[in-house]
């Protein structure tokens, strides 16, 4: 039987319990099926106390497993950006070197030299720009992971709120949210 199941029944035996005249309101109760119920209430309590040990596990493991997704979406995310960045250096550097190698050659023809220092700038200038576009393109992509990873870890905190409140209100209703055998009596 359930421990609110039986705090009901001790409400009713209260409530129907017979008032001595001349006594200050003393009731008069039936002992034995109250030492019964509290008999049943602490045979019982063990199992709601198992209950809530459980969902307070539950509610560590949901914790702990958001805790590992987030820093696995970050170690993923700067594991990218590092790559992304280092590839970028490396196309960077390739085409500095390329557009040196090709302004030397250039160089060494007297006929165009002038020309060729004017290919060599732009080339270069355009692999500066190619570069700085790359590394853009590798913050914005680290910035949306990281976006991600932020809208993630707030619904999973949103999610144990609600669990947490949940568990409140649980617990403040005395583990149940049927009315009391008051209740019931007056609604009748």
């Amino acid at each position: 039987m359930k421990i609110e199941v039986l705090i009901d029944e001790l409400q009713e035996i209260i409530d129907e319990a017979f008032t001595l005249p001349l006594s200050g309101g003393k009731t008069v109760v039936n002992t034995e099926r109250i030492r019964e119920i509290i008999d049943d209430m602490r045979s019982n309590l063990p199992i709601e106390l198992k209950q809530a040990k459980s969902i307070a596990a539950d509610r560590t493991n949901i914790i702990n497993k958001s805790k590992s997704e987030a820093e696995n979406i970050v170690q993923e995310a700067e594991d990218r950006s590092k790559t992304m960045i280092q590839q970028a250096e490396e196309k960077a550097n390739n085409t500095i070197k390329q557009a040196e190698e090709k302004a030397n050659e250039m160089v060494q023809q007297s006929e165009i030299v002038l020309r060729a220092q004017s290919k060599a700038n732009d080339i270069i200038a355009q692999a500066d720009k190619q570069a700085s576009e790359i590394k853009g393109a590798a913050n914005v992509y680290i910035d949306g992971l990281m976006k991600k990873a932020d809208e993630d870890l707030s619904n999973n905190l949103a999610q144990l709120k609600k669990t947490r409140e949940s568990l409140k209100n649980y617990q403040m209703s005395g583990g149940s949210k049927r009315p009391s055998a008051r209740q019931k009596k007056n609604t009748q």
